[in-house]
């Protein structure tokens, strides 16, 4: 019915209104990560658009995953949206201004805020992983886009975490598995480290029946179940060479959104062990995969 859709709510967001009664009270009584826990898993995640704040099923998905571990001192987070080479953060400044990376919306989603707490020991201590050779450069003023700060709004909806965005430098797999393997410690103190992306993205390919109907496109269920099966086995090397897999290139006509997958495997103490699916199915036709390693 018009009006009543996630892609033509009633209420922009309104689903997330409803969402952070009940989560702001969860996440504030959200135990803490703690040295004998371990390290923190790495994820990787489809992030949606602003519409995710209207989609109460997958709202309730992530949140359950989040409560599943314990809440992190800090996140670093790869989003899908930030291409950028040499290799940057976002800015640490508290409160530092959101990216409204998105357009066609209504004007309730540009308003959203995050106000996450200052994050420059985060940013202290992933410049300290890098090497000389191609260290983490500071942005002075970027801050987090739709695919860091939309989320999290759900998984921490307090904005009581440090959180920084990294940018994906190159679209070379190997550089971005090297890249994770950087940021492994990180896990090791506590910080919860995100890929953010879509394990399909064919937006230029949707028809109407996909995004309001329900219908799932052949090239997205053939990438879906290929990397499934690749990420059950551990297949790096497959996954590496997705410009090759059934469905492409119309699951992927660019590499953005799966390349934050490469990070999250790198992360991984190994990066060759089968992976733990938590979320799946279809978001308009899109496969909504998303995964975390230890």
């Amino acid at each position: 019915m018009a009006g009543r859709s996630i892609f033509d709510p009633l209420v922009p967001a309104g689903a997330y209104d409803a969402f952070v009664v009940d989560a702001a009270p969860r996440s504030a009584a959200q135990r803490p990560w703690e040295p004998s826990d371990g390290p923190l898993p790495a994820l990787y995640l489809g992030h949606g658009a602003p519409p995710l704040l209207d989609d109460a099923e997958w709202m309730a998905q992530l949140a359950a995953w989040t409560h599943a571990m314990p809440k992190p001192r800090a996140v670093l987070i790869v989003s899908a949206h930030w291409e950028a080479a040499p290799l940057m953060l976002s800015a640490p400044a508290a409160a530092t201004p959101l990216v409204y990376d998105f357009g066609g919306f209504q004007r309730r989603y540009y308003t959203l805020t995050y106000p996450t707490p200052d994050a420059s020991a985060l940013a202290r201590e992933v410049a300290s992983l890098m090497p000389d050779a191609a260290p983490a450069h500071q942005h002075p003023s970027r801050g987090l886009d739709h695919g860091a700060w939309v989320p999290l709004k759900v998984m921490y909806p307090l904005a009581d975490l440090p959180v920084l965005q990294l940018s994906i430098p190159t679209s070379d797999p190997d550089a971005l598995l090297a890249l994770g393997a950087r940021l492994r410690p990180l896990r090791e103190s506590g910080v919860l480290v995100i890929g953010s992306g879509f394990l399909t993205h064919g937006l230029p390919f949707l028809t109407s029946a996909m995004i309001t109907g329900g219908l799932v496109p052949g090239w997205s269920s053939e990438f879906d179940q290929w990397a499934a099966e690749a990420l059950a086995r551990g297949d790096v090397a497959s996954l590496a060479s997705f410009r090759t897999a059934p469905g492409m290139p119309y699951a992927h006509p660019s590499a953005d959104h799966f390349l934050p997958l490469f990070v999250t495997l790198g992360a991984s103490s190994d990066p060759s062990a089968p992976v733990s699916t938590v979320i799946d199915g279809y978001w308009m036709g899109l496969a909504k995969r998303s995964f975390q390693v230890s």
